[in-house]
């Protein structure tokens, strides 16, 4: 994500190094090219990338399941080659309809695809100034989760202060960053999740921290005014089970459904379940834009909010870092950094 020149070189401002994907698979397809710089159309803005997150999305595009996907991205390859939707870094030059940003400025957001390059363009709503007190690589491992994790809890699921929630796979990028949600929004939380990540979730804040393998959350007699589901590993009746009578259930996971339809034949039970008994349960489909992304930024200035990154990957090993999401099991974010 960074420029190589020397006092006898000129850099060729036309052409950039981009992470492509020539074809669908798993990480190891993934290849360093150098490819034609993009320019920004009015609405979007010329980001220079120093810091890009991995995230589950990247992995599903990547591999193009389920393969229903394939019809909006491409059926025999990716429309898009080059992947990546969460970076940070700075701004090189803005459309003619921008306003708020200037070449210079360090900025993070979501982008449908590229951010796995040196330089990537970003719709102006889908960015917003870097948060102070960041590096820009924690910046990266923002939007997504962030969002995901915001839109979750406090658009969806409606949570309010003095509410109790649960979050199930509490230990990825959307489950950390739910946890540090949850408090500043005023909520108890507790936080399910696997034997390594107890202690690491105890000190985001968690007030009860449930290790899965020796304890059934659904078991319990505990009730939660919103259950944000983020491992898609039970079943409707259990989850509805530790719902408080006026709770939500968030799934924004879905039991797994193959290769081919993946969480679809899952969302549609959840919806259709939804139209015949309560509590209420909904599916989480987080949308990108600036608002967000700026209420993430105050969340951090306050000292309320910290992505936790667990790897950190030069651009190279792109295919090494896309290949530890695609294997499950992450501690917080991944990320590609210059």
């Amino acid at each position: 994500m960074s420029e190589a020149s020397s006092p006898q070189s000129t850099v060729d401002v036309s052409t950039m190094t981009a992470i492509v994907a020539p074809r669908y698979g798993a990480g190891s397809v993934l290849r360093t090219e150098v490819v034609v710089r993009p320019d920004p159309r009015p609405d979007e803005v010329l980001v220079r990338v120093r810091a890009a997150a991995v995230c589950q999305g990247d992995a599903h595009l990547l591999t193009g399941t389920p393969y229903l996907l394939r019809l909006g991205f491409g059926l025999r390859r990716p429309k898009d080659p080059i992947i990546g939707h969460d970076l940070a870094g700075e701004v090189v030059a803005v459309g003619r309809e921008v306003t708020g940003f200037r070449p210079g400025d360090a900025v993070f957001g979501s982008v449908n695809s590229g951010a796995f390059a040196e330089y990537t363009c970003v719709s102006a709503q889908r960015l917003a100034l870097a948060p102070t007190g960041l590096s820009l690589e924690e910046a990266a491992a923002l939007p997504d989760s962030g969002m995901t994790a915001l839109q979750g809890l406090r658009d969806v699921g409606q949570l309010k202060a003095g509410q109790t929630v649960l979050v199930n796979g509490a230990s990825g990028g959307v489950g950390t960053a739910a946890i540090q949600l949850a408090k500043a929004l005023g909520a108890e939380v507790t936080a399910v999740c696997s034997t390594r990540h107890v202690e690491v979730l105890r000190s985001l804040g968690a007030d009860h921290v449930i290790d899965y393998t020796s304890e059934d959350f659904t078991a319990s007699d505990r009730r939660y005014d919103v259950l944000l589901d983020l491992a898609g590993n039970r079943s409707l009746r259990d989850c509805r089970k530790v719902l408080a009578p006026k709770g939500v259930f968030v799934s924004s996971a879905g039991a797994p459904g193959g290769n081919w339809v993946g969480p679809i034949v899952w969302m549609g039970k959840v919806l259709l379940t939804n139209l015949f008994v309560g509590p209420k349960i909904a599916i989480l489909l987080m949308r990108p834009h600036r608002a967000d992304l700026e209420f993430l930024a105050g969340l951090v200035a306050d000292g309320k909010l910290r992505p936790l990154i667990e790897k950190r990957y030069p651009l190279a090993q792109a295919a090494s870092a896309v290949q530890h999401i695609i294997e499950g099991h992450a501690q917080g974010k991944t990320v590609l950094v210059g």
